[in-house]
């Protein structure tokens, strides 16, 4: 009889729970998308909650229940990172780190037990909680889901205990990593501190930098290389620990920075620069140039041809996009939730095949065991009917499916913008499909309207395509599979359109000058170095969602459409039909589908006064 698993992530950023059941992912979901809070840290009681109903499992049933991260191993990185503070002269100042650090891990991680018997009432069958290494967790996440037998495994992210980067290798059930860079010598780090040097939020302002670098050049790149990061031949990297204040304030990037890079920090909120866009493009460039050095040398160490990502900066997909193109690995695969939630999965699938030795399940029609991460809850026409009739909103139920996507597809061809919920919710930062905000690519308008009158968000900021799996070739420079929103590549040059750059690259700030050109015949999914990240969708995905993409073509011969997550900035990706229609209401979006319900816009009434919501997502 198969092993029943439970993967805890939790108490840093991005808490999360996984049920695993004989090597068959069964259920996997973020705390924050019931919570409502962003990136939520807490023990995550209502994924686990979740995860056991998905399952039918009772708790005391649980054959193990593991926790991503090892709080014993990060507690000796805290007390030796207060004495390093105290041997720099900061005797104050390690107190302070040590007291403020020591009281979130003695606090919280160390008492995962206790948490677990208090939400569960159970320990499981063990009697206790396993722990899991925190980069052994993300390892494992992007190995035994991949569809290879044999792969090189690199994780790379801020810190889990000590490792900031990892190399290693997966055969079969085992796993190992061989090599490791540590704290306080982390790309995850560095990428971080020119976000927050820029001006947007550490764990979750890196997707801002990474969509902002192509409108820079990396003029400050040879400053980082010469004053921050010493980087080697083989990838391995050391950071000059006086630039940053990590190691004796919880800062990231330190007082030298304003030196370095031409005056102090942007604050939030303020007008964009010329210089932003520059360190953006400075450190994506740095990044890339260290992501190929480590994936060439861990090639010639492993000798492998499969390659597996994991960690937070996995989610750089300009990066993912370059390696790809480079050729150094034949196939690449990343876990779509490479960041900390997906150590809750990695955690179940580690404990599954390295403490129980349970070989490794294959799926039946090949490609990975993710399942499209289509693994958080699902919602049922009469419970979305339910909460419509009680609530009196107007609304129309098409069950006939080709009416149905037949009526959708006309209104994105219409310009109108679309909330779609169908099926189960995503696991991982982004929307594949179930929890969506979608638009017509064609249209010069929709990236301007999406950002600025649906997602409240920074315009530059650029949209994904959702393409037919066997489409994608006519569109972009790109034939391999990107089923998880992974993967930049370049939009086919017979599709681009000039744009008129001589004022902006002359030094103009104004953005909106270049946002506001079309740049190809797709052109609110392109983005101003002419490049796209690509979410392909093939037969196997997510029926519904390929279906509309089908319709859509046929309506217009366009086979792909804008795909964001549904949400507003600052908001987790919805989880509820309830989460939906709210997020509907208090934006400009025309249409909202529910499985097969839908709803206008112009249909409803007003929401009752509810601006605080505004002030909760920071959008004021």
């Amino acid at each position: 009889m198969g092993k029943t698993i439970l993967g805890i992530a939790g108490y840093y950023h991005d808490a999360a729970a996984a049920l695993v059941h004989d090597g068959e992912i069964v259920a996997a979901a973020q705390e924050e998308r019931f919570t409502r809070r962003k990136h939520d840290p807490s023990f995550p009681v209502n994924a686990i909650n979740y995860c056991l109903e998905e399952g039918f499992v009772d708790a005391a049933d649980l054959d193990a229940i593991v926790f991503y991260d090892n709080p014993l191993l990060t507690f000796d990185r805290v007390v030796q990172n207060a004495c390093a503070g105290a041997r720099h002269g900061d005797a104050a100042g390690a107190r302070d780190l040590f007291v403020q650090a020591a009281g979130a891990v003695l606090g919280d991680k160390i008492w995962v037990n206790e948490h677990v018997r208090q939400t569960l009432g159970t320990l499981g069958r063990a009697g206790r909680v396993l722990f899991a290494e925190h980069h052994m967790a993300h390892a494992a996440s992007a190995f035994y889901p991949s569809p290879f037998d044999s792969a090189a495994v690199l994780t790379i992210d801020g810190v889990g205990e000590w490792a900031t980067t990892t190399l290693g290798m997966g055969h079969g059930r085992k796993l190992e990593l061989f090599a490791e860079i540590d704290y306080p010598h982390s790309l995850g780090l560095l990428y971080s501190a020119f976000t927050s040097f820029c001006g947007f939020k550490v764990n979750s302002g890196e997707y801002k930098l990474m969509g902002l670098a192509p409108y820079g050049r990396p003029r400050y790149a040879g400053r980082i290389r010469e004053h921050l990061i010493d980087v080697r031949t083989d990838g391995s990297y050391r950071l000059d620990m006086a630039c940053f204040g990590w190691l004796d304030g919880m800062a990231m990037p330190g007082p030298r920075f304003a030196d370095l890079f031409d005056g102090p920090a942007r604050q939030p909120e303020t007008p964009i620069t010329r210089r932003e866009m520059d360190l953006a493009a400075s450190i994506q460039q740095v990044t890339e140039e260290i992501v190929l050095r480590t994936a060439r040398h861990l090639r010639r160490l492993s000798g492998e041809r499969n390659l597996v990502l994991a960690g937070g900066v996995a989610l750089n997909c300009v990066a993912n996009g370059k390696l790809a193109a480079a050729g150094i690995f034949d196939d690449i695969w990343i876990q779509p939730a490479a960041g900390d939630a997906g150590g809750a999965l990695g955690a179940a699938l580690l404990a599954h095949h390295m403490a129980f030795e349970a070989p490794r399940r294959r799926t039946d029609r090949g490609g990975d065991a993710q399942r499209g991460s289509y693994l958080g809850p699902r919602y049922s026409s009469e419970e979305i009917l339910a909460f419509l009739d009680r609530k009196g909103y107007p609304y129309r139920r098409i069950e006939n499916r080709a009416e149905r996507l037949a009526l959708v597809a006309e209104a994105l061809a219409a310009g109108r913008i679309v909330g779609w919920l169908s099926g189960r919710m995503e696991f991982g930062p982004r929307a594949l499909g179930a929890r969506s905000i979608l638009g017509d690519p064609r249209n010069p308008r929709t990236q301007a309207t999406m950002n600025l009158k649906i997602k409240f968000r920074e315009s530059f900021r650029p949209f994904a395509p959702a393409v037919l799996r066997e489409r994608c070739a006519e569109y972009f420079d790109f034939d391999g599979d990107s089923p998880y929103m992974l993967m930049v590549a370049p939009v086919n040059a017979t599709r681009r359109r000039p744009m008129e750059m001589q004022a902006f690259e002359a030094g103009d700030d104004d953005m909106m000058a270049v946002i506001n050109q079309p740049r190809s015949d797709v052109p609110a999914v392109t983005h101003v170095d002419y490049s796209a990240r690509i979410q392909t969708v093939d037969e196997d995905s997510h029926p519904e969602f390929r279906a509309l993409i089908e319709a859509f073509e046929r309506l217009t011969g366009c086979p792909l459409l804008v795909n964001t997550s549904f949400n507003v900035r600052g908001e987790p990706i919805v989880c509820s039909p309830q989460d939906a229609y709210r997020c509907f209401m208090r934006t400009e979006m025309d249409m909202l589908v529910l499985e097969d319900v839908v709803l206008w816009r112009r249909e409803q009434p007003p929401l009752p006064d509810d601006e605080d919501w505004r002030k909760t997502y920071e959008l004021d």
